[in-house]
């Protein structure tokens, strides 16, 4: 017998959001860890809020609401409040009721620089490490770094000169036309008008040139999980910068080793390393120059396995650019895209952390 299409208007549910998901989601052990790592930074989200005053939305809702937009490519707040009205997922997860009131978009723009002056995003971080720490999986001696081109959210027309000269008013101001025909640009001449921390790079010769900044990122070789990163501005020379400082934090007092590819292959990055008591395990760029490492380190069947590890580092900026939205940012300034860079790193070692963890069970 048929059933008919019948449609109701109103609906009573007695059945709780925690009983509607499935004991076997994928989401059920991120929030657990999630949980702990958001009562360990409690203390800290006491001194960002005034003592008195109307309540706010609490600041842990807001990290597992951010957190569901990186896991879930929600490409913007709005439509991330959208998911959260109608996706009991989403609502479980972050923490409200069936009929609590979501938030105006508005709030997170709000709340941002709060969190960005509490360094919230890297304690966030510090503590989903701790975690893989306490369960063993994280290796002490060896690593990899490397970097890549994170796509500003600025358009080739902002880029303007810095000393430009009064002319005649656009076309169109929202959008005008322009000819950049026999205009030599650089960042040492033009500046972006929409974000000034911007600048002009591309990844390799023959590549487009876009406004962009630099992601870093620093993993340990026996499992992948990220143990630093950062965002710089765009430059020659960012990516061995960068990896300097952080590769300072890797220096412990023991020895360790630091896998890289060619473009790290210069004698300077590989005097400083040797400098801190770390072994460079760096790609040999032998095509146009010698190499600054020779057979002290290559002989070793340690510097083999590293350059083979060294590849899984690709496997985060995959996942950064392709889930995390990482590929173009929505943000303006080196610390914002470096708050959210920072976020969406600790929200793929929460995967990494719960697939391990999962596996050994």
């Amino acid at each position: 017998m048929r059933g008919g299409d019948r449609q109701q208007a109103g609906m009573w549910s007695y059945v709780s959001p925690e009983a509607r998901v499935p004991p076997d989601h994928p989401l059920r052990p991120i929030r657990q860890m999630v949980d702990v790592v958001l009562k360990e930074l409690s203390p800290q989200f006491q001194p960002l809020y005034a003592q008195t005053g109307r309540p706010s939305i609490a600041p842990e809702k807001l990290l597992r609401a951010l957190l569901l937009q990186v896991l879930y490519t929600v490409r913007s707040e709005r439509l991330l409040m959208e998911q959260l009205d109608y996706n009991l997922l989403f609502r479980w997860f972050v923490g409200l009721e069936m009929d609590d009131p979501v938030w105006d978009h508005s709030v997170f723009t709000k709340n941002r620089e709060r969190l960005l002056a509490g360094n919230i995003a890297q304690a966030f971080f510090e503590r989903v490490l701790a975690q893989a720490q306490g369960a063993h999986l994280l290796s002490t001696e060896h690593f990899t770094v490397d970097g890549t081109l994170i796509e500003a959210w600025a358009g080739q027309k902002s880029f303007q000169k810095k000393t430009a000269r009064a002319g005649p008013p656009p076309d169109d101001p929202g959008n005008p036309t322009v000819d950049f025909r026999g205009d030599r640009r650089s960042n040492a001449t033009h500046a972006s008008t929409t974000d000034p921390d911007a600048r002009l790079a591309k990844k390799g010769p023959g590549q487009e040139a876009k406004l962009a900044y630099h992601g870093h990122v620093v993993i340990e070789n026996r499992h992948g999980f990220v143990v630093t990163s950062c965002v710089t501005r765009a430059s020659g020379i960012a990516e061995r910068a960068a990896a300097l400082t952080m590769a300072t934090a890797l220096a412990h007092g023991e020895r360790a080793t630091l896998g890289a590819d060619k473009g790290y292959d210069t004698a300077d990055f590989v005097l400083v390393l040797r400098g801190l008591g770390i072994t460079p395990h760096v790609a040999q760029n032998t095509a146009s120059r010698s190499s600054a490492i020779d057979r002290r380190t290559t002989r070793h069947r340690g510097y083999e396995r590293s350059q083979q590890k060294r590849k899984r580092i690709e496997e985060v900026f995959g996942w950064l650019k392709t889930i995390g939205l990482m590929r173009k940012t929505r943000h303006r300034g080196v610390r914002r895209v470096g708050w959210m860079f920072t976020f969406a790193a600790a929200a793929y070692n929460l995967i990494r952390l719960r697939n391990l963890t999962l596996a050994a069970t």
